[in-house]
């Protein structure tokens, strides 16, 4: 190590940082290292199998240190090791170490074994009196204030962790070194006799060993997001689905109440139907269902309307059969079924006719409630897309649609409701399936009469 030129040493601290940052980055690529690194109840063989990932590729590189002359860089057993024990514990630290020192030991660098086994022990140690966020944020750099430095001296009791494991890898550093000058046969590392270079290769190793904690670090924050993100609309997708329960319920109950003392036999058929409504709000299901699933759904509900308003009200379904097995939103048809029969058909005295429609055209699902009854009040007929404003009398049933489509979907969905005074309302809803072929089953066309 004495014939190492500091030029030489300069230019080799330089190349490590660009090999780790390098190796970092192409790991965080794969998906099945991200997965093992970011798994937090790792059983034994994912741990061996992620300082496998590490490993392998640091073996080779101290290999090449070894049979080429002068390209020092491609050796980071130090730093690497130091990272496997901050990361996984002492243990696989150990485990990795050693593979890392057997092309040095081929090449009868005999103190390879025992310094990397005592640094992955050393530094695997310190790592079970360190938070893992303290290891996760460790950085170099960023505690090298002043003015931290002395606020933390003064606010805490304990040396700080981040500054503790910064001197210790300096130190650990700086004594591998003293022996790779020594004993330049039996140890390989960077070492020279001028102070200033082995203060900088003492300043290396953090660096080395950060750079891949940050490179890191920054995916497991961008998971961490991306799950927070989805529990987040997970949570908002309950919370609409649990809006409507209430206020469904509430309005089914006024139709039954309004039979009891009328016909109660037929009160006590809806109530088993209300039954099968309740079991079907109850049960868990997933946010998306089956369009077939959904119209069967909605049937049990018609059924107890239909029954409520006996002649008056009429339905009528242009289903497309090639659209049953599509998915939809749970619950997205029956607010707005309740929103044209309470807002559209109930104020007209004659009642009317209430369309379901189905069909699909080049990837989208298409689906129209309608009804013919009294509309928007006049100088309020209104064309209202999902981007737009929320009307009067869209109700609740209307307002939580379109809420959950652009949850799900963004802008890739469209809600839009056309009314006009005296004629009807009919809202639209465009939901993106992916590439469908046009339509070529016929259209079933069924109607639901009144029961009794």
């Amino acid at each position: 190590m004495h014939a190492i030129d500091s030029k030489l040493i300069l230019i080799t601290l330089l190349v490590e940082l660009g090999v780790a940052a390098a190796l970092a980055s192409s790991l965080a690529r794969s998906t099945s290292f991200k997965r093992l690194l970011l798994e937090t109840n790792r059983s034994r063989a994912e741990t061996l199998r992620l300082a496998a990932w590490i490993c392998i590729p640091l073996m080779l590189g101290v290999l090449v240190r070894v049979r080429v002359p002068n390209f020092l860089a491609a050796d980071l057993s130090f730093e690497a090791t130091v990272l496997l024990a901050l990361l996984l514990g002492p243990f696989p630290a150990v485990a990795g170490g050693a593979a890392l020192a057997l092309p040095a030991l081929l090449h009868r660098e005999f103190f390879a074994l025992p310094v990397n086994v005592g640094v992955a022990l050393l530094f695997g140690y310190f790592r079970r009196f360190v938070d893992e966020e303290d290891v996760w944020s460790f950085s170099p750099l960023i505690d090298l204030s002043v003015y931290r430095w002395v606020r933390r001296a003064f606010t805490s009791s304990l040396l700080d962790r981040q500054i503790s494991l910064l001197v210790l890898l300096m130190a650990v550093q700086f004594v591998t070194s003293m022996l790779a000058h020594f004993h330049p046969h039996y140890y390989f590392e960077l070492s020279s006799d001028s102070w200033v270079i082995e203060l900088a290769i003492c300043a290396c190793a953090p660096v080395v060993v950060g750079i891949p904690l940050k490179i890191w670090n920054a995916v497991r924050i961008e998971q961490k997001f991306e799950e927070q993100s989805r529990l987040l609309l997970e949570a908002r997708l309950d919370a609409l689905r649990r809006q409507i329960n209430p206020h469904f319920l509430f309005n089914t109950l006024n139709s039954i109440a309004s039979l009891v003392r009328s016909q109660p036999e037929l009160a006590r058929e809806m109530i088993v139907k209300l039954g099968n409504i309740l079991r079907t709000l109850l049960r868990d299901h997933d946010a998306f269902v089956p369009l077939g699933e959904e119209l069967a759904f909605t049937d049990d509900y018609l059924d107890i309307e239909v029954v409520r308003f006996g002649s008056k009200l009429r339905v009528v379904k242009e289903i497309a059969e090639d659209t049953l097995d599509m998915e939809v939103p749970s619950m997205l048809l029956q607010p707005l079924i309740e929103n044209s029969i309470k807002h559209g058909l109930e104020p007209r005295i004659s009642g009317g006719t209430v369309t379901l429609r189905s069909r699909a055209a080049q990837g989208q699902l298409i689906i129209e409630v309608e009804d013919d009854g009294v509309g928007a009040e006049p100088g309020r007929a209104v064309t209202a897309p999902m981007s737009g404003l929320v009307r009067e009398g869209t109700g609740i049933g209307m307002r939580n649609v379109r809420e959950r489509m652009q949850v799900l979907y963004g802008d890739a969905a469209e809600v839009e409701m056309v009314s006009r005074p005296g004629r009807g309302t009919k809202v639209r809803l465009v939901i993106p399936t992916g590439n469908l072929e046009e339509p070529t089953a016929a259209r079933q066309r069924t109607s639901l009469e009144p029961a009794g």
